[in-house]
This record gives structure tokens, C-alpha cells and sequence, in this order.
């Protein structure tokens, strides 16, 4: 069962991981298009979407599995450095998934401020965040 849990945990992680780095990219593309031009609104259909049925559901179903994979593990699974660390960047890539949402609202009301530059750095976020979390799974460190 471990084995099931496992894949279907890295399947979700690939799906949510795609969609961290895809969105953004689309709100730099966004940010420098008019206010109310049929391309702004393209983008809004395109991110509403990447967020709401790809990378939501992606996120959960990434949470459910690794709880899973825990309570397979047991509770001893605590006693290793490296899942705290993971869990950490795990809780902070779930709040960048919610910051990501903020800004996605922001643009559905033609609201947003910031500049296509702000996305293009941010961009690289969920990247150093996925290497850290990777390396903790793979390498346990501590």
C-alpha cells in the first residue's frame, strides 16, 4: 500500500509543482497587458482555470497523500531532522500557493499593481523551494 500512496503523492506533487511554476509566468505575461483587452481576459480564463482545477485540487490531493504516507510510516518518522524541514517548506509552499491565489484575485478584478517584473523574481520561488524539499526526501541530510 506504501508504494501506491507514494506514487500517487509524487504524481500530485508533479501536477501542483507544474502549475507553481506556470502561473506565475502567465501573471507576467498578464501584468503587462491592458485592462480589459480580450488578452487580459484570455489570461484570466487561463490562470482561473490552471488554479482552480489543476493546481487546488493538485495541492490536496499532495496533502493527503503525504499525511497518508505518515500514518504509514508512523509517528517515528518525527524523530528524523529532515521532515521537519520538509514540512516547512511544505507549509510555505502551500501559503506561496495561497499568495499566488491573492494575486490571481487581484487580476480576475483587474486590480493588480505589480509589474511583470515582480512575477518573473517570484517566479523562481517554488524552484528553490522544490530543490530544498527534494533533497530532504532523497538525500536525508539529518
Amino acid at each position: 500500500m506504501l508504494e501506491w500512496v507514494k506514487a500517487l503523492h509524487v504524481i500530485s506533487v508533479i501536477a501542483w509543482m507544474a502549475g507553481m511554476l506556470y502561473l506565475p509566468r502567465l501573471f507576467v505575461y498578464h501584468a503587462d497587458a491592458e485592462k480589459g483587452s480580450a488578452q487580459s481576459e484570455t489570461f484570466k480564463v487561463m490562470e482561473r482555470r490552471l488554479y482552480r482545477a489543476i493546481m487546488t485540487p493538485a495541492m490536496i490531493a499532495t496533502w493527503v497523500f503525504g499525511l497518508w504516507m505518515i500514518h504509514l510510516y508512523g509517528m517515528g518518522i518525527f524523530a528524523m531532522g529532515w521532515i521537519w524541514v520538509k514540512l516547512a517548506f511544505v507549509f510555505t509552499l502551500s501559503g506561496f500557493h495561497g499568495f499566488l491565489g491573492k494575486n490571481l484575485r487581484a487580476f480576475a478584478g483587474d486590480e493588480n499593481a505589480r509589474p511583470a517584473k515582480f512575477f518573473r523574481a517570484i517566479n523562481e520561488v517554488p524552484t528553490v523551494m522544490m530543490i530544498v524539499i527534494v533533497i530532504m526526501v532523497i538525500v536525508k541530510p539529518f
